[in-house]
């Protein structure tokens, strides 16, 4: 039997398998399907035609937005938010003829990564958190925190605050965000959230 809180929403036109684990406060959409041994955290919203695979997992306040794919593979941290219609994979080199079930790579997406409708991510690799992945960006390798991605192949155009704001270090090392009313500093290729007012 499925694991969830008694306050959980589920669509009568959804499939939770016997194994899933559903945290308290979920909405699950019409024509989802859930496989055994997933995990779904505490107020996620799953939106119509999504799939989650067996052993995926989903952290707290993930959005999905409709007819997306989470593959068996996929760790979601807290906060992702993944675009309509955007691609996950789980095996790099797929052929319908030779079974590769036991060669799935990992694809982990730290905690409040954004990611548009319709990219693309090739499984293995690790999407930093606060990231923010622009709609159509095919992404083949690891991405830096608070890096926005455009583009395919997906190549790095900037930096974006936790509130999903561009930020412009105007030939500086320190940015600031002020929706959030933070600093952020610019290091070695590396940003960072410097100040919290």
């Amino acid at each position: 039997m499925a694991s969830m809180n008694s306050d959980v929403f589920i669509h009568t036109s959804a499939t939770i398998d016997d194994g899933a684990s559903i945290g308290k406060g979920t909405k699950i959409w019409h024509h989802v399907h859930v496989m055994p041994e997933s995990e779904i955290g505490e107020y996620c919203i799953l939106g119509q035609n999504v799939f989650v695979g067996r052993g995926a997992k989903l952290g707290r306040g993930v959005k999905i937005q409709n007819n997306v794919s989470v593959y068996q593979g996929v760790i979601c941290e807290d906060h992702v938010f993944l675009g309509p219609s955007m691609v996950m994979t789980n095996v790099i080199n797929p052929r319908s003829s030779i079974e590769r079930k036991d060669e799935m790579r990992q694809t982990l997406i730290r905690e409040g990564v954004t990611i548009g409708a319709n990219a693309t991510i090739v499984c293995g690799i690790e999407i930093g958190a606060y990231s923010f992945i622009a709609a159509g960006a095919i992404v083949v390798k690891d991405v830096r925190p608070f890096e926005l991605i455009i583009g395919n192949p997906g190549r790095p155009v900037g930096w974006m605050s936790r509130a999903g704001q561009r930020l412009a270090f105007d030939g500086t090392n320190i940015a600031y965000c002020k929706e959030m009313k933070e600093y952020y500093e610019y290091k070695h290729g590396v940003v960072s959230i410097q100040h919290e007012s």
